[in-house]
């Protein structure tokens, strides 16, 4: 082919490869995703422990029937504070007051008989001069005066028995405190071998106790700390956060310890009074107990969210001066709030993300923002 024939087909091939380069755009830079962080600060902070126990009371009295018989009164209101020596139930009391009239009457007559050997001792001594009786006749009737003297003093035994069993069928408080619901109704038989033993309870409230289980290195802890405080004027600074949450407004202090570890749970019962000046706590209220076990200055604090749970290691993702991201593994310490205390992994001054943490791998950019509590997203 000729020159003049290979210029049309150099002209159309290079209009081609022009069009075609001017129709591939370019690929554009990746956008880096936006990440909200916080600068890791350190601060002075209260190490807490918390506790899983029950309340109990003061004292707990159990109100039993001592005698037989049937429930004829029901002096008091259940769930209302009652009086020591105030008047909780009687019993029928028919059965037990004729008991005490036979022994009134038996003392009587062994109190007739004893007058009689009395006299009769009388009259052989004023007649064993005479040689009207003998000696033998002066002994039986001193025995006969010691037999019925003994039987006077049983027969006035068994009036005061019987006046106490009387006495039992009117059932007291012993103590000051909150009575129970009654576990017998008015008609039953209650008493030593009936069904119905046990007739209520009542519980001295203020103060009331907390029963927790210490093992035995926070045992320890707790006794140490308690020997100075109790030089000092007081031993308090337990708190109580009730079961909604909220921190009941009276201090606790140590009352007292178990006297054995037990074997089985490596547990020792522990019991913090309460002031309760109210009765708003009740036995068998769920209780948490909280103490001030230590002092930690200058701890590391991130929050919670921002630490990342992988394969049994805790990891933060933290933002470089180059605003690369780095995965780098945690060593965590107490909880404070919604705060972990770290002991290795971070520095104060770290800057570490806690939201778009789900979008990250490591050595990718960001774009950091400041943290807010309440993410946008959440606030529309």
């Amino acid at each position: 082919m000729n020159n003049r024939a290979l210029l049309p087909m150099l002209f159309v091939s290079s209009m081609t490869v022009i069009g075609c380069n001017q129709s591939s755009p370019q690929p554009s830079a990746p956008v880096a995703p936006v990440v909200e962080v916080v600068t890791v600060a350190a601060q002075d902070i209260p190490i807490h422990q918390e506790w899983i126990g029950t309340l109990d009371g003061m004292v707990n009295a159990q109100i039993t029937a001592q005698v037989p018989g049937y429930l004829t009164k029901q002096a008091y209101q259940e769930g209302q504070l009652v009086k020591k020596g105030q008047l909780l139930y009687e019993i029928d009391p028919r059965i037990l007051q004729a008991t005490l009239n036979g022994a009134r009457g038996n003392l009587a007559r062994q109190e007739a008989v004893l007058k009689t050997a009395k006299l009769e001792v009388a009259r052989v001594e004023r007649l064993l001069p005479e040689r009207a009786v003998s000696v033998r006749d002066r002994d039986n009737a001193v025995g006969r005066e010691a037999s019925a003297q003994a039987e006077v003093t049983a027969a006035k035994a068994a009036v005061d028995n019987a006046e106490l069993q009387l006495g039992f069928t009117r059932i007291s408080s012993p103590i000051d405190g909150i009575a129970g619901m009654s576990k017998a109704q008015l008609g039953d038989l209650v008493g030593p071998g009936s069904s119905s033993g046990e007739l209520t309870i009542v519980s001295q409230l203020d103060p009331i106790k907390a029963y927790i289980p210490l093992s035995e290195q926070e045992y320890l802890q707790l006794a140490r700390e308690r020997q100075p405080a109790e030089r000092g004027s007081d031993n308090g600074g337990l708190e109580l956060i009730l079961a909604d949450g909220s921190v009941y407004p009276h201090a606790g202090k140590f009352f007292f310890a178990d006297r054995q570890v037990d074997s089985k749970t490596g547990t020792i019962q522990v019991a913090i009074l309460f002031p309760n000046p109210n009765n708003l706590l009740r036995p068998g209220q769920y209780a948490k107990v909280r103490a001030v076990i230590k002092q930690k200055n200058q701890a590391v604090l991130v929050p919670q969210r921002a630490v990342l749970e992988m394969q049994g290691r805790r990891l933060a993702a933290v933002v470089k001066a180059d605003h690369t991201v780095e995965m780098r593994p945690l060593k965590l310490g107490e909880t404070v709030d919604n705060r972990y205390v770290i002991e290795q992994g971070l520095q104060v001054g770290d800057t570490i993300i806690v939201e778009g943490l789900l979008k990250l791998r490591p050595g990718i950019t960001v774009d950091p923002k400041p943290y807010s509590a309440v993410s946008p997203t959440l606030a529309r």
